[in-house]
Parts: C-alpha cells; structure tokens; sequence
C-alpha cells in the first residue's frame, strides 16, 4: 500500500468513531497542554527572579560579614576586637583596589519618622553617593546624598515615594525638615518608583548618609559593602584582592563572605532549571494516560474492525502494511492533538500573562519540542501491541466472523 492510500485509510477510520477519537485528542491535547503552560511558567519564573536580581547592578560584588564561629584565638580576639564585623574604614580602603570603580558601605535598620505629627515606622538605608551609580536607582526630586567622607555624619535623607506622598502630600517635600528617630533631617532628594531593592521595597524607604545611620543605631558596623568592578573579566580577581586586604585588616582573619553577581544568578539558575523540568516531567505523565488511552482505542478498534482487516490481508496486504496502518492512526491521533494541545497552551500562557503583567509565560523552543515529541513517540509506542495483534490476525477467520 502506497503511504498516501495507508493516510486515506487511516483518517477514515478515525472518522468513523468519532467519539473514541475525539476522546484520544483530547486526552492528548491535555497532556500537551500542561506540559507547554507548566514549562513556560516556570520559564517566565526563572527570568523574572534573575532579571529582578540582575537588575541589583552590573558586575556586582556582595561583601558580607563573617559569623562568629569564623573567630579563633587570634591575636584580635584577645584584645575585645571583632574582627568579623565590617567597618567604614574596610570600606574606603576597598575603594583603593585598582579592580574596584565604585563601593558603597550600608547599614540598615527600622525607625521611625515624623513630620508635624504624622509619624510610620520605616526601614532605613544607610549608604554614600556611590549606591545611586551601583544600584542604578533614579530620583523623582532633588538630589541624592552628597559624596565625601563616608566617616562624616550629616542630617540628610532621600525618602522614598511612599514615604514622601504620607508625610507631605501634595506639597514639596525637598528642602523640608523631617525627624527620624530622635533626630531632625532635611530632605534633599525623592526616589523613583523601582520596586524592591536588597529585600526592602524602595517606595517605603528613607536612604541617609552611613555615618547617620550608625549614629542612629548606635552601631559602627555595616551590613554589607556593595562592590562595582571595572569589569566582568576581573571579577576573580577582584575576589582575591578584596579577600586579601580584609584579611590582612582583619588581623588574619578570613571573616568574611564573599558573592559575586555571576555566581547567585548561575544558583537561581540552575535552580528554577531544575524546577521547570520537574513540573514539565510531572505534566509529560499525562502523556503516558493519552498513549495508554490510545492503544486501547486502537484495541477497541481493531476487535471491531477484524472482518476489515481480514478483506485487506485478503486482498494483498502485507503484515506490514497492516502494522503501518494502525500506527498511522495512532500517529494522527498523537499529532492533532497534541498541534490543539499546543494551541491550548499558549492560549492559556496569555492568560496567565494579562493576570500577571511581570511573568512570561511564553515557552522555551524545547518544551514545545519535546512536548510535540513526547506525544508522538507516546502514540507510537503504545500503538505498536495493537499493530502487532492485527497484524497475526489469520483473513479467512476474521472475513467468517463478518
């Protein structure tokens, strides 16, 4: 049989029971459905959490402060010193390595703030002018905090939008004085909306100088050091460099921790990754469920179609040619259900993206693939016992049972 007669053939059969096949392709388009709407949100997931970390900066380096049990009995230890907290000055000599372009030392902390009565707890942010370059942030008003010596403790703060809309409302707020905790602060500058930044939400923030906030929380130590390389190339080195003059500040001690931009993006990375093959492998079960469903609507079939297979093995059929029959049907049966499948599952990832404007939901050329693909094999596979039981089927018996 010529491999357009075997389509002819096959396409008829299924459009006579129509209902067993409207079952399969929906089944199988179910199947693939799942598979293109899970793998593609969990795409967009991965994106989203390393788009939002990448936008933390560019060639960004994360010095942390060691935990206690990085002490020994050092020299340093004996004296009262603690050599795993960063300081401002481990900050300003940072700024001296040649690999760095740009550091900013934070402090951060909750107080609260007033004006003329109105008074809300907020998280503060204590850093130098280098965080508005480093973190890439913009003002709505005014300016940002003045550069200089990060060691010189000046009462001014850049609220955040939020903040700025609760305290003044409708009437300018740079220039005005405010109080936070028990000291009074001039605002000289307005954040623009970004959204979250180092865990806080920028909107709800008031940024002042470091040496401000230390006062303010009667701490001289940082929370982190935000580093900006001159380049990605020399980011290692800059590791090195950066862990051999804290070490040597620090009297020997390797108390802090060190994290580069690259390697938390490879972790979220590899994580959602991982995420998005497992749910994808989760949603591909429903493919095994189709292909068993189709091999018992080819055996289903085969049982009522035996007089048919018999005149075709009768007339000159091959066992073959009857093997390349079903399997065809199984095939066509795979394929169309699983092109609506396909169909279903972008309408559906639209969805989910007019819902959640932030996530694509769009999904990666290999699961469309390797959804396509699964359904095919998963039809051909589950139609080959079929193939094979009509296929020994003897015609004289089967054309007596007509």
């Amino acid at each position: 049989m010529r491999t357009a007669d075997i389509l002819s053939f096959a396409w008829i059969s299924l459009a006579a029971g129509r209902v067993r096949s409207l079952l399969t392709l929906l089944a199988m388009s179910i199947g693939v459905a799942a598979v293109v709407v899970l793998t593609g949100v969990g795409e967009g997931a991965r994106q989203y959490v390393v788009g939002q970390f990448s936008s933390l900066g560019t060639n960004l380096v994360i010095i942390l402060p060691g935990r206690s049990e990085t002490s020994s009995g050092s020299p340093s230890t004996f004296i009262g010193e603690t050599p795993r907290d960063l300081t401002i000055g481990d900050a300003v000599a940072l700024q001296r390595l040649p690999t760095v372009k740009l550091q900013a030392p934070v402090v951060a902390g909750e107080s609260g703030i007033a004006r003329k009565g109105l008074e809300r707890r907020v998280p503060v942010l204590g850093t130098t002018a280098s965080l508005l370059s480093i973190r890439h942030l913009h003002l709505a008003a005014g300016r940002f905090l003045p550069p200089g010596d990060p060691r010189q403790s000046r009462a001014v703060c850049v609220l955040g939008v939020k903040v700025r809309q609760e305290l003044f409302g409708a009437q300018p707020a740079v220039g005005r004085l405010v109080r936070i905790g028990e000291h009074r602060c001039r605002v000289i500058g307005v954040l623009a909306s970004e959204g979250r930044s180092l865990g806080l939400d920028t909107q709800e923030m008031v940024v002042v100088p470091v040496a401000f906030a230390q006062m303010l929380f009667d701490t001289e130590k940082l929370f982190r050091i935000l580093i900006e390389g001159r380049g990605r190339a020399e980011l290692d080195r800059l590791k090195q460099q950066v862990l051999a003059l804290l070490t040597r500040r620090h009297h020997g001690e390797r108390d802090v921790t060190i994290i580069t931009q690259d390697s938390v993006l490879a972790t979220f990375d590899r994580i959602f990754s991982m995420l998005t093959l497992t749910v994808a492998g989760i949603a591909g079960i429903s493919l095994a469920v189709a292909g068993i469903l189709i091999m018992n609507v080819m055996l289903v079939s085969i049982s009522r179609r035996t007089s048919e297979i018999g005149l075709l093995k009768a007339v000159g059929a091959s066992n073959s040619a009857v093997v390349r029959l079903i399997v065809t049907e199984a095939l066509l049966l795979a394929g169309v259900g699983g092109l609506l499948g396909l169909g279903l599952g972008l309408i559906a990832g639209r969805l989910v993206e007019q819902i959640y404007p932030d996530l694509s939901a769009a999904p990666p050329l290999w699961a469309v693939g390797a959804a396509l693909g699964t359904a095919l094999l998963t039809g051909l596979l589950f139609s080959l016992l079929p193939a094979r039981r009509a296929a020994r089927l003897d015609p004289v018996l089967s054309l007596a049972k007509r």
